[in-house]
């Protein structure tokens, strides 16, 4: 099995003829990042929507246009696809605790939650000069963003091959009820949210063990709101709990073996 990111929380999981597309975000409003290769993307077989938010629902119409790509998502997510206006037609709803199977992939989906931004975060966020001087741009993100609102229908998703095996996480959050699976090949761990990201990270390193970790959505997907987070204490934060475990910060559009 192999993985490509995308930038922010896009993936793309590629085993045998089989491609499974996660999240696919078109970062309009940071022009200046990675572009998704739009033939590349759309020869997925399927796309999952960890949750309907902006970053990671809102342009999913632009991969699955004039294709018969299956989008499975929350039903929250389609009732927002509706409004929006959206064509829906490919759209199948999935909750947790289901598997859904894609030529070699089995996906399971396991309930999750969204990060919560902490208070040092959101000063940070709040008195920042960029975000004063553009004022005007920050309201209307929010505004856009707050089209897609969450009803519990945040997802870990658990993907396997038969021979590898990746847990996606579309936010930096979990479930305490839930028992996640363990020792997966790789965990993907979205590095952005909240101060001290690496010292947060630990207990997922603890609860998901996993034999390799990569981050994503640490890139400024949303300016003048965010900025690229600083990964240096990634690595040594995985050595530190995981001495065993491999770690490792990727690069736009490049792919690497589970």
């Amino acid at each position: 099995m192999k993985i490509k990111w995308y930038g922010t929380a896009s993936l793309l999981l590629e085993s045998g003829n089989t491609r499974l597309l996660i999240d696919p975000y078109l970062k309009k409003l940071n022009p200046t990042l990675y572009r998704i290769p739009m033939e590349e993307a759309k020869s997925a077989d399927a796309v999952f929507i960890t949750h309907p938010h902006l970053d990671h629902f809102g342009d999913v119409g632009a991969f699955t246009e004039n294709t018969h790509i299956p989008v499975f998502v929350s039903e929250n997510g389609i009732l927002h696809a509706e409004k929006l206006k959206q064509n829906t037609d490919g759209m199948i709803s999935y909750a947790a605790n289901e598997e859904i199977k894609i030529g070699p992939f089995t996906v399971h989906t396991y309930r999750s939650c969204h990060c919560v931004f902490d208070v040092a975060t959101v000063l940070r966020v709040t008195f920042a000069p960029r975000t004063w001087l553009h004022a005007v741009s920050c309201l209307k993100l929010c505004h856009h963003a707050l089209q897609y609102k969450l009803q519990d229908d945040v997802y870990a998703l658990h993907i396997s091959d038969g021979e590898k095996s990746v847990v996606v996480l579309g936010s930096a959050g979990m479930e305490e009820s839930v028992t996640y699976p363990q020792e997966a090949d790789l965990l993907v761990f979205p590095y952005q949210g909240r101060s001290r990201m690496h010292k947060y990270m630990e207990r997922f390193l603890e609860a998901f063990r996993p034999k390799k970790v990569m981050a994503d959505h640490f890139d400024d997907a949303f300016p003048p709101l965010t900025h690229r987070e600083n990964t240096e204490k990634f690595l040594p934060t995985v050595k530190k709990i995981l001495p065993d475990a491999e770690a490792f910060i990727p690069q736009e559009g490049e792919w690497y073996e589970v």
